[in-house]
C-alpha cells in the first residue's frame, strides 16, 4: 500500500478536536479554518484500542466503503473483551467519575476514567456536564445503575437524539439549571460505598468548544460512505462528538468521522471541488430513536 497514513476519526483534547491518524499522530482542527481532503485506494480496518492505547490490525483486513465502524470482526471481538462499557473489565484499578451530561432533550448518567474526564464527555458530544461523584470503578457501575433505575436518567442517548439537540441547543443557563437539578436528585439516594461524592460539583458547558452557537447548527448535507478519490472539503464551522460540519458548496455538511476511518487521505490539490456522495437532512430529525446508541 502507498499510503499507510491512514484515519482514525475524530478525536479530542480538551480544547479543540483533531484528526487522528493510525500512525498516532494527529493535527488540530481549529474552528473557521479551511479542510481539504482527497480519499485514497481503499479502506483497511485501523484495529482497536486497549487501555487508550492503540492496537493496529495485524493483518489490515479490507473493509467495506459502507462499513460504519473501521474495524474488522477479529478486531471488534478483541475490543470488547477489554472494554469498560461491556463491563468486562471490573477490575481497573484507575479512578472512575460518574457524570451527568446535557444532551438536549435528555440528561444522561455514566462513567468515565478519571483522567479522560472532560475529554470523554467531548468525545460523546455531551452539550455540558458535571462530574458527581469518583472512586472505584465497580462502585461507579453499581451508582450509575442506581441513579438509572430510580431516576429514569439513561446510560445510553441515541444519535437521532444527539442530533437534534444540536439543532435547539438553546441557552447555557437552562442546561446549568437543568443539570443542578438532576444532580440534587441524584444527591438525594442512598449511594453504594466506593464512590466521594463531589461537594461542589462545576457544570462545564461544552458549546463554545464545538463552536455551537444557542442557534444551532442546521446542516443541509450528510456525507454519505466514501469512494477512492473523492474529494472532501470546506470550511470547519463546528466540530461536535465525532462529526465535523463544513461549509461547502453544497450548503453546510455534516461529515462523521467514522466514515473517514481506515481510508488514507492526502491533502486536496489546489482548486479541488467536494465531490464525496451526500444526502439531504431531514431539517427536523425524530427526538427519541435509539438507533445508534453511543
Amino acid at each position: 500500500m502507498a499510503n499507510d497514513r491512514r484515519a482514525l476519526g475524530i478525536g479530542w483534547s480538551t480544547a479543540e478536536a483533531r484528526l487522528t491518524w493510525a500512525d498516532e499522530t494527529s493535527g488540530p482542527l481549529p474552528l473557521g479554518a479551511d479542510l481539504w481532503l482527497t480519499v485514497g485506494a481503499d479502506r483497511r480496518c485501523v484495529g482497536f484500542w486497549r487501555r487508550d492505547r492503540h492496537i493496529p490490525c495485524p493483518t489490515q483486513s479490507e473493509l467495506p466503503a459502507s462499513a460504519r465502524g473501521a474495524a474488522c470482526p477479529e478486531c471488534q471481538t478483541l475490543d470488547r473483551q477489554d472494554s469498560v462499557a461491556a463491563d468486562t473489565r471490573l477490575d481497573d484499578p484507575r479512578e472512575f467519575s460518574v457524570y451527568l451530561a446535557h444532551h438536549g432533550t435528555k440528561i444522561k448518567i455514566g462513567i468515565t476514567a478519571r483522567q479522560r474526564g472532560r475529554i470523554r464527555l467531548l468525545e460523546q458530544g455531551a452539550l455540558a456536564s458535571m462530574i458527581i461523584s469518583t472512586g472505584t470503578l465497580l462502585a461507579a457501575r453499581r451508582t450509575e445503575h442506581l441513579v438509572s433505575t430510580a431516576l429514569g436518567y439513561p446510560d445510553r442517548i441515541g444519535s437521532a437524539i444527539k442530533y437534534a439537540a444540536r439543532t435547539r441547543p438553546g441557552a447555557s443557563s437552562d442546561r446549568a439549571r437543568e443539570l443542578l437539578a438532576a444532580a440534587g436528585r441524584a444527591d438525594a439516594l442512598d449511594w453504594p460505598e466506593g464512590q466521594n461524592r463531589v461537594a461542589d460539583p462545576e457544570i462545564v458547558d461544552h458549546c463554545a468548544t464545538y463552536g455551537l452557537p444557542d442557534s444551532g447548527v442546521h446542516p443541509r448535507t450528510a456525507m454519505l460512505p466514501l469512494v477512492p478519490g473523492a474529494v472532501v472539503g470546506g470550511r470547519l464551522d463546528c466540530a461536535i462528538g465525532t462529526e465535523l460540519y463544513l461549509d461547502t458548496d453544497r450548503g453546510l455538511t455534516m461529515i462523521n468521522s467514522r466514515l473517514l476511518a481506515g481510508w488514507p487521505l492526502d491533502p486536496a490539490p489546489p482548486g479541488a471541488v467536494f465531490s464525496a456522495p451526500t444526502r439531504a437532512v431531514d431539517p427536523t430529525p425524530p427526538q427519541d430513536t435509539q438507533d445508534a446508541l453511543f
